[in-house]
């Protein structure tokens, strides 16, 4: 691991030095998250001095499995009728919304790894749970942040050539991925909206996290949250999201939510991650928080990017779960699987298991 993070911290240097990799500077007036150079979260963020470095070298990661041969899930339906509302997992934080006619596609990733390079990084223990050639037209991606697990250039390119949807991304990443040959509609800040379609709106909403592409260029660009409002509800998608003031703020703005989208992945060691990622039984609090109908967990057994286990997550989640009574409407879906999202929040025993 030290012998790959170093390979990895030279070849971003090197990327660095060039040009090619670290993220365009900025430009805008300033807010009460962006000092007219680096965006804040809401609440301070505080992190142990050389954090990072003390985890890289001192990690315990939990039990982890390669799945090459996963068979993909079926192919999603094209459309779905207006007011209906429809959920795929696809892998990582790769969501297929389908509601009111259009979809939707979150942080998409296809590449093998999630890297500055391609023969080193992060890389996916089993394929995606859709086959590209099973998408169905995309009308419209929208992109969180710019880490490369949620940011992925092959992957955009791709369906900027195959679908030519609308891209929404959180603000100051337009730059990069312009310079990738990669259309972007619109860059939104906190609680800026646009109509996607009519009747349909996009909503960019707080997050606690952070961004960079490089070790220069931390907080150059902003990370979000989205709400998508039409006639099928509120589906609220998190991103990469720690426990923060903004849940509460989402419900009492632009609630009731319909559907949640919540990260339960990554959250070990809890010392170093808990400030900039939910862990299960906070992805839990978060769900109640916002006051979703039924959530969704994302974030999990695709990338090792933290110290839990592959399995870890989800059995965490699942007794977070069963702590409350009645239990959360909070599914844990196969990859590739989807579910026509109820409209109510009645909970009943099918709903309340989560199983993968």
């Amino acid at each position: 691991m030290l012998i790959l993070s170093l390979a990895l911290a030279l070849a971003a240097a090197a990327a660095v030095v060039n040009g090619t990799l670290a993220m365009p500077r900025y430009r805008g007036p300033r807010s009460d998250h962006f000092d007219g150079e680096h965006f804040h979260n809401l609440q301070p963020v505080v992190q142990a001095r050389g954090g990072f470095f003390r985890w890289v070298l001192n990690r315990e990661r939990g039990p982890w499995r390669e799945e090459p041969g996963a068979k993909p899930g079926p192919p999603p339906p094209r459309r779905v009728g207006p007011g209906e509302l429809r959920v795929t997992f696809v892998n990582h934080a790769t969501v297929l919304v389908q509601m009111d006619g259009f979809n939707v596609l979150t942080d998409p990733i296809w590449s093998e790894r999630c890297s500055p390079v391609s023969w080193a990084g992060p890389k996916r223990s089993r394929p995606p749970g859709l086959r590209w050639e099973d998408l169905p037209p995309i009308d419209a991606v929208l992109i969180s942040h710019n880490h490369y697990d949620h940011l992925d250039i092959p992957t955009l390119q791709r369906l900027a050539q195959d679908h030519r949807p609308r891209i929404y991304a959180a603000l100051g990443n337009g730059a990069l991925l312009r310079s990738r040959g990669i259309p972007v509609t619109a860059e939104l800040d906190w609680w800026q909206s646009v109509d996607l379609a009519p009747g349909l709106r996009l909503n960019s909403v707080p997050a606690q996290h952070f961004s960079n592409r490089t070790f220069t260029d931390r907080n150059r660009a902003l990370w979000t949250g989205f709400v998508i409002q039409g006639s099928a509800g509120a589906v609220y998608f998190a991103g990469d999201t720690a426990l923060g003031p903004h849940f509460e703020q989402i419900r009492n703005k632009l609630g009731p939510i319909r559907l949640a989208l919540l990260p339960i992945g990554a959250f070990r060691p809890e010392w170093f991650m808990s400030p900039v990622h939910v862990s299960p039984s906070d992805a839990v609090k978060a769900h109640q928080l916002v006051g979703a109908a039924t959530s969704v967990a994302i974030h999990f057994g695709t990338f090792q990017l933290g110290d839990d286990g592959i399995d870890e997550p989800v059995q965490l989640l699942q007794q977070a779960i069963q702590k409350l009574s009645p239990p959360p409407r909070f599914w844990v879906l196969a990859f590739g699987e989807g579910r026509d999202v109820p409209a109510t929040a009645l909970a009943d025993a099918e709903s309340a298991s989560s199983r993968r």
